[in-house]
């Protein structure tokens, strides 16, 4: 059994394939390498057949999304360690090895993050993840290096080890073992905070997720759906408020329910004053 499977969710991402996967190939030597492909309709399956014959292909035979996309792919894969890398990332020299040193020397580490600065930018953290992810009170998800739509220049004050809340699925480290125990990703949840949602399921069965600041990489973003696509803004809102109805106790919700509802009927009013109207739809 390899030690870490690097494994890479594909759809429709030729381009990016042939831009990010050489700097895996190049900087992950002593892991297997694997891209899933979510039935493309473009030539990825080709391109990494021709280009990349060193790269497993698992190829699935429709668009599972993110959470089924993974969901199948892993039970395929016999590793210690998944490392669950978005199509859009260009990793660096030395970014495994840190992370997996936490989970071997911290048996309650369940899943972990690198820090994920911007790849159009590489000077800032990158809105997927940044300096590690955290959850207010209401259940909304922020992070260091990065509120709301504000990014941080990276001076080097997040290369630290920390405890987090939830780490990003850009790049996102987790026990073999226990993704499997936690049933993996909700598949309601189709794509985005899907990985909050696992890691809160963590923190509840008393596991830990990790920041391991010295290891980086640098994240496009928006590689398959981009920030204004009205489907995008569907499933973060609907899979936020998912989340609080999953997790929250009954007397929490009764209070913060009704609050995240008033809000989001303010983001739709938001939305429609700034000419943005699938978005207030969606």
């Amino acid at each position: 059994m390899t030690q870490t499977a690097v494994v890479i969710l594909n759809y429709n991402g030729e381009e990016l394939l042939r831009k990010f996967l050489p700097s895996v190939l190049k900087f992950s030597e002593n892991a297997r390498i694997i891209v899933a492909d979510n039935n493309s309709s473009d030539k990825s399956v080709e391109v990494l057949t021709k280009e990349f014959p060193q790269v497993e292909v698992i190829r699935i035979s429709s668009n599972l999304g993110f959470c089924g996309g993974y969901n199948y792919a892993l039970s395929k894969i016999e590793a210690k360690y998944f490392v669950l890398l978005n199509s859009d990332v260009e990793v660096t020299e030395n970014w495994i090895e840190p992370v997996v040193t936490l989970f071997e020397n911290k048996p309650t580490v369940g899943a972990a993050q690198p820090k994920i600065l911007s790849y159009s930018n590489r000077q800032l953290f990158e809105y997927a993840g940044a300096g590690g992810g955290f959850i207010d009170t209401l259940g909304y998800p922020f992070c260091r290096g990065r509120i709301f739509n504000s990014l941080e220049i990276d001076k080097h004050q997040y290369d630290d080890t920390l405890q987090i809340f939830w780490a990003t699925g850009a790049c996102l480290f987790v026990r073999a073992e226990l993704f499997r125990k936690m049933e993996g990703f909700d598949e309601d949840f189709f794509a985005h905070m899907e990985e909050i949602d696992f890691c809160w399921k963590l923190n509840r069965a008393g596991y830990s997720v990790l920041y391991q600041g010295a290891s980086t990489v640098y994240h496009l973003g928006g590689g398959t759906l981009s920030v204004s696509n009205p489907r995008k803004t569907y499933l973060n809102f609907r899979n936020g408020l998912s989340l609080i109805v999953k997790h929250l106790s009954t007397g929490h919700l009764l209070w913060k329910l009704p609050i995240r509802i008033f809000l989001d009927w303010v983001a739709i009013i938001k939305y429609m004053f700034q000419g943005s109207v699938s978005d207030g739809a969606a």
